[in-house]
């Protein structure tokens, strides 16, 4: 058994008023209905530390990744590779990419981020971590806890009898017809990792997959249902430290259970809240026997000039004439396109019975479904949003299916490499079973 040590840190990391949101394609914040922040964790003593941390923000891309990454590592004294940061991707919330805001201002276009507030949330998340450092607790033990969330997820991919993309079910969809066609593809588990000292709950960490949106568009910051999910968790037990990361959600969202009403953030986020109550029902706690981080960095690539032509985003970000919306979706895939190595980290921390997956973009939930099914024997918590840089990462079919997401994937088809990569990460399956999911799925039915 190892004895560790965790220190948790909270920032607020909210835009002030006037700033854009979702990259400056919607209304620019107005108000604020609950803040955003920066919330994370420090896991010492088992080698260089390590830091895990979610944004509420909705993308953080390229060079904005990176930069996150290094001035965590620093206030951490850890390395690069030991940090693991995400976007939870609420969308009345920034997009930070700090090429496509070169970008965007060298062509005098709406701007999509602040510099100066996007260097003012770093050094404060930076200072919470560090201050975390001098009040960290004892742990030693790892507990692991399903619940079934009901009536939140659906894919958002609706295929005609031709196999192509009839219908995008948004995340506030108003059609009653499209609503009614069956959920689709999801992954209905909430997961709930934790970290213990003894029998005493220090750290909850809970993950699920879907687009975290009820409504937006209407400059009032919120981190949204899944957010305030959290909070309401976090009321609960004041004492137990509460993250949430989403996984890999780029096809899925509420929209069979969300028209858009006002009144459906609160039942959303009851519905998650209810999700993490059941699991941590069921939590059981394990010795931590190890804590390893192993990192692959792949390359995605860029799409063909046919595809995305560099010539064609150049004139379209220049053109005065174009909505802010085109040109700064111009600005991004110019991010990419131009960025000196289409490479990005994908990343395993593995704590004996259970293992985390942190992936890059915005990973389709079919990469969630198959590195959970590669090793039953563990519990797999995956994280999406990473470095957001390849925008959507679809699987390879969904090219030829059509639709919106392949519109938004900057990168080519990469399903064989990201599996392989997967598997490589998480290892071959143990000759026990350790994990009692099936027991889990008994007690549910």
């Amino acid at each position: 058994m190892l004895n560790c040590h965790v220190g948790t840190f909270t920032a607020d990391i909210s835009p002030p008023l006037g700033h854009p949101l979702c990259g400056g394609w919607i209304e620019p914040v107005r108000g604020q209905d609950d803040p955003l922040e920066a919330v994370g964790i420090v896991l010492l003593g088992c080698g260089a530390p390590v830091v895990l941390c979610a944004l509420d923000w909705c993308e953080i891309n390229n060079d904005a990744y990176l930069k996150w990454r290094q001035v965590l590592a620093e206030a951490a004294h850890t390395t690069i590779e030991r940090v693991h940061v995400h976007a939870v991707h609420q969308h009345n919330a920034p997009i930070a990419d700090l090429e496509a805001e070169k970008i965007i201002q060298i062509n005098n276009a709406s701007p999509s981020l602040d510099l100066k507030y996007f260097d003012r949330c770093l050094l404060k998340t930076a200072e919470a971590l560090k201050a975390s450092l001098a009040k960290t607790k004892k742990i030693n033990r790892v507990g692991t806890g399903y619940g079934n969330v009901n009536q939140v997820a659906s894919n958002r991919r609706i295929l005609d009898s031709d196999g192509k993309v009839k219908y995008t079910r948004t995340s506030a969809t108003k059609s009653k017809e499209i609503r009614d066609f069956p959920e689709g593809l999801i992954d209905p588990i909430l997961r709930t990792l934790s970290f213990w000292m003894g029998e005493k709950p220090v750290v909850a960490i809970h993950y699920y997959a879907t687009h975290p949106m009820s409504y937006y568009g209407d400059g009032m910051v919120s981190a949204d249902f899944c957010g305030l999910a959290r909070r309401k968790r976090q009321a609960d037990s004041p004492s137990v430290f509460q993250m949430y990361f989403t996984g890999c959600a780029g096809n899925i969202t509420a929209g069979k259970y969300n028209d858009g009403s006002k009144e459906n953030r609160a039942i959303l986020r009851d519905r998650i809240y209810l999700g993490m109550t059941d699991a941590w029902k069921v939590t059981y706690t394990s010795p931590i026997t190890k804590m390893d981080v192993r990192v692959e960095q792949i390359k995605l690539g860029k799409r063909s000039e046919r595809e995305f032509s560099l010539e064609e985003n150049l004139k379209l970000v220049a053109d005065s004439k174009e909505t802010k919306v085109k040109r700064n979706i111009a600005a991004l895939k110019l991010a990419w396109l131009q960025r000196r190595e289409q490479t990005v980290d994908i990343s395993c921390l593995d704590l004996g019975v259970a293992s985390i997956l942190n992936l890059p973009g915005e990973a389709f939930v079919e990469y969630q479904l198959a590195a959970q099914e590669m090793r039953p024997d563990l519990f797999v918590c995956v994280a999406s949003y990473g470095d957001g840089g390849p925008g959507y990462i679809p699987t390879d079919k969904a090219f030829a299916e059509g639709g919106y997401e392949p519109t938004g994937a900057f990168a080519p088809p990469n399903e064989g490499l990201l599996i392989s990569t997967i598997s490589k990460l998480l290892g071959p399956k143990a000759p026990q079973t350790t994990i009692p999911f099936k027991r889990f799925k008994k007690k549910n039915k």
